[in-house]
């Protein structure tokens, strides 16, 4: 003899619910970490562009300093060596934006300072 069960006792179809229903929350966090990969990686470009740059202002090749920078950070924004004391600072902007260009973006300033090499000249202002 069989026994009949009540019709909300039955499993069946509750894994396809539960999928159902964690999937988005999934895809989400996925996108996200994408987003945050992404962003870290740009920031690290314009870390390295900025310290290049620096490096470069401080041996006396300011044109090349803003050359390199670009070559690392071809999206950089805006790119400056300014000079205080005997310390140079390269301060690199971008505009990152984050999985497609009609997301709202998110602008990284990174920025990096080198000692004035003794034998350049004084060709950057003070």
């Amino acid at each position: 003899m069989t026994r009949n069960r009540p019709w909300h006792t039955d499993d069946r179809g509750m894994a396809t619910a539960e999928l159902a229903v964690a999937m988005p929350v999934l895809v989400m966090l996925l996108l996200m970490a994408l987003v945050v990969v992404g962003i870290a990686g740009q920031r690290v470009r314009a870390q390295d562009a900025a310290r290049e740059a620096a490096r470069a202002a401080a041996r006396g090749a300011d044109g090349a300093a803003t050359r390199l920078a670009r070559q690392i950070t071809p999206h950089a924004r805006d790119i400056s060596i300014t000079r205080s004391g005997d310390e140079l600072t390269a301060q690199v902007t971008v505009e990152v934006h984050p999985l497609t260009s009609w997301l709202p973006s998110i602008t990284l300033t990174e920025s990096a300072v080198a000692a004035l090499e003794p034998a350049v000249d004084d060709g950057i202002p003070p």
